[in-house]
C-alpha cells in the first residue's frame, strides 16, 4: 500500500517526500501530488508515483488518492479556502479506502483566536468526525517565516510587526518534514494531537540574533495592528494575506504561537532548529546566490 503526500509540489510537502526517501521508504511506496506535477518530474525519474491533485476539483483528488493506504493532507495556504479543500481531500480519502490521514494543522489550533486557526480547528472537528483514522501535527511558526524576509530586513534595519514581547515556537521547516515522516513510517500515532514548536524566541531577540549574525543593527519595530497590516500591504502582500499575518502577530502577542511541549523534538529525535542556526543558514544561502 502506498502513501500519498499532498502539495508535494511546495515546501513542506517535498520535504516530506525527501525525508519519507532518505529514511529508506522505498519509492514505489510514495505517491507525490500537486497541482503542477511539470514541478514533480525528478521524482518521477526516481521511481516515486506522480499524480496530479487539485483540492477544488474532487475528481483528481479520487485518482490521486486511489489504492492509499495513508494520506499526508498538507494544508492549502490560500486563505478562505484551507477548510473547503481539507474538506474535499478527506471525503475523497474516504471513498478511496484510504484508513489512516495525518494532517497539518496549526500550534494551538483548539484555543487560539487567531483567523489562521478557525480554519485548521474546523477541519481537525470534520477529520474526527469523519471516522478516520488520524493523526494531527500541530504545526507551529515556520523560521522561514522570517529568514526569507532577511534582505528587506537588512535593507531597512528594522523587523516589523504587532507581537508585542509575546513568544513563539518557531522550528524550521524540515523539521517538521521530519516529524511527519516519523508518523507515517512509525506505529503508535494514531489518533494523537501533537503540539510542534522549537525553542520559543520574542521578536525583539530575533530582531538582536539577526544583528549579531549579520553584524548590521537591526531594530525590532512593534505597531498597532492596522499599521502592520498597511505596512505588508505596501510590501507587495495581498490584502488578504497582510490582514492574517499581522492578525497572527496579534496571535503570537496573545501567546497563540507558544508551545512548552516537546512533542517535536520527541518525535524527530533531535533538537530543532535554531532561530540563530536559521539566520546564519539563510544568510550563507544569500551570500552564495
Amino acid at each position: 500500500m502506498s502513501t500519498v503526500i499532498t502539495g508535494a509540489s511546495g515546501h513542506l510537502g517535498r520535504l516530506v517526500v525527501d525525508q519519507l526517501l532518505a529514511g529508506g521508504t522505498p519509492p514505489a511506496q510514495i505517491v507525490a501530488t500537486g497541482r503542477d506535477v511539470d514541478k514533480l518530474t525528478d521524482l518521477a525519474r526516481s521511481g516515486v508515483t506522480v499524480r496530479r491533485a487539485d483540492f477544488a476539483d474532487p475528481l483528481t483528488l479520487d485518482d490521486a488518492f486511489a489504492g492509499a493506504d495513508t494520506l499526508l493532507l498538507v494544508s492549502t495556504t490560500t486563505v478562505g479556502e484551507r477548510f473547503d479543500n481539507a474538506r474535499n481531500a478527506i471525503d475523497a480519502a474516504a471513498r478511496a479506502g484510504v484508513s489512516r490521514i495525518v494532517y497539518t494543522s496549526i500550534v494551538n489550533a483548539s484555543t487560539a483566536r487567531m483567523t489562521l486557526a478557525d480554519e485548521h480547528r474546523r477541519t481537525e472537528e470534520y477529520l474526527r468526525a469523519s471516522g478516520s483514522e488520524f493523526v494531527i501535527l500541530r504545526n507551529g511558526w515556520y523560521l522561514e517565516n522570517y529568514t526569507d524576509q532577511l534582505p528587506m530586513i537588512t535593507q531597512y534595519r528594522a523587523l516589523l510587526g504587532s507581537a508585542h514581547d509575546g513568544l513563539v515556537s518557531a522550528a524550521g521547516r524540515r523539521d517538521y518534514a521530519a516529524a511527519a515522516a516519523a508518523v507515517l513510517t512509525q506505529d503508535g500515532h494514531l489518533g494523537a494531537t501533537y503540539e510542534l514548536g522549537g525553542p520559543a524566541f520574542t521578536l525583539t531577540e530575533l530582531a538582536a540574533t539577526i544583528s549579531d549574525v549579520l553584524g548590521t543593527p537591526i531594530a525590532y519595530q512593534d505597531m498597532p495592528v492596522a499599521d502592520y497590516t498597511a505596512a505588508l500591504t505596501a510590501a507587495g502582500l495581498p490584502p488578504e494575506m497582510a490582514a492574517a499575518v499581522a492578525d497572527a502577530d496579534a496571535g503570537l502577542a496573545r501567546g497563540e504561537l507558544f508551545t512548552a511541549r516537546e512533542d517535536l523534538v520527541k518525535l524527530i529525535g533531535r533538537p530543532a532548529t535554531t532561530v540563530r542556526e536559521a539566520v546564519q543558514n539563510a544568510a550563507t544561502a544569500e551570500e552564495t546566490r
